[in-house]
């Protein structure tokens, strides 16, 4: 019995390649929120301690215990927010949660408004992933137009040059039915100008 199989940790994990994508992003993406919540009421109890510290000059801060999460999001909302993140697509979820933290320390808002700030980052994932579709379907039509049109001018400028059913004399036939032409020389082949025909 090898030794390795004593340990847990050489055992492969089979839980993450069983995983839907759905449920990792919604997981990351409400992962990501409750964070930004903890972070906007850390952010939001130091500015009222430093109000208070310049308002009595005096600082108490060491004597207050703060809970650990005092907002939290209604059941009803959190189903609504899993539901309109399950909708996101895998390639935009790193860069809703780059613009989730990009707008969160832009704006550096209360606990109450960074649900607010969430839904509006997830309706802007959805409006670019519908023009990215739109335009990829476009793109797709346009190939698929430009495709036929190539294919079609190809066939029908085979159809219009036939090099076997040419008019032009060589030297070649000319020695094979036994007579010479004056107006050329015997290397280069007989074109006829415009007032021959």
């Amino acid at each position: 019995m090898p030794i390795m199989s004593w340990f847990k940790w050489s055992k492969p994990n089979q839980s993450y390649s069983q995983r839907n994508p759905a449920d990792v992003i919604i997981e990351t993406l409400m992962m990501e929120l409750s964070w930004q919540l903890k972070q906007a009421e850390k952010m939001q109890r130091e500015r009222e301690n430093e109000y208070r510290r310049i308002k009595t000059g005096v600082d108490y801060s060491w004597l207050i215990s703060h809970p650990k999460q005092s907002y939290e999001v209604s059941p009803r909302e959190r189903l609504e927010l899993e539901e309109a993140c399950s909708k996101i697509h895998p390639s935009y979820c790193g860069p809703l949660v780059l613009r989730f933290r990009q707008v969160i320390a832009e704006y550096e808002p209360e606990v109450h408004e960074v649900l607010q700030l969430f839904r509006a980052v997830l309706q802007d994932a959805f409006e670019q992933m519908k023009e990215d579709q739109d335009t990829n379907k476009l793109t797709r039509q346009w190939n698929k137009k430009q495709t036929m049109s190539l294919s079609t001018i190809i066939f029908k400028s085979r159809i219009r040059i036939y090099p076997f059913s040419s008019n032009i004399k060589t030297v070649s036939e000319d020695v094979e039915q036994g007579f010479e032409s004056a107006r050329r020389v015997w290397s280069m082949p007989e074109f006829k100008t415009a007032k021959d025909f």
